[in-house]
């Protein structure tokens, strides 16, 4: 599946070890993988390059993550994002639901749930996308009478 999917991830997460352990893993089954340790950092990337999802910490120094969810949805409403917590509470999981959040994942993660996330998120980004394009071409003709 993993080869199929071919998508582009970012992922933030504060603890390094953790970081460079799930970028190797997702590196391993085919995926492009970008990553940062800092909320702050994530959003200069988003800027620079195209995701089909972002897989982000929830908890984080600085810039936590329901505070760059907030951020990226404001910017990049399109940009799919997957929450992964160690400390995952009801009421952190409904916020970040609420937020615009595809989904909400606890750590340890199952990389097998990760990788159907992954690939559910980049359709949703997709099926978005070409009703954004299906909509403009359809403005253009309605402008030109054709």
């Amino acid at each position: 599946m993993a080869e199929e999917l071919n998508a582009s991830v970012l992922i933030v997460d504060d603890e390094e070890q953790f970081l460079e352990m799930l970028s190797k893993r997702l590196q391993a089954r085919g995926l492009r993988i970008d990553s940062t340790t800092r909320g702050a950092d994530a959003l200069k990337i988003i800027n620079e390059k195209d995701f089909d999802a972002i897989v982000l910490d929830l908890s984080m120094p600085g810039m936590d993550g329901i505070e760059v969810l907030h951020h990226i949805k404001q910017d990049n409403p399109d940009l799919q994002v997957i929450i992964l917590t160690g400390h995952a509470t009801l009421e952190k999981g409904v916020e970040a639901m609420k937020g615009g959040a595809v989904d909400f994942m606890e750590k340890p993660v199952d990389m097998n749930v990760l990788l159907e996330k992954i690939g559910g998120a980049k359709n949703k980004k997709a099926v978005i996308v070409d009703e954004k394009l299906r909509q403009k071409i359809q403005g253009i003709m309605d402008t030109k009478g054709w």
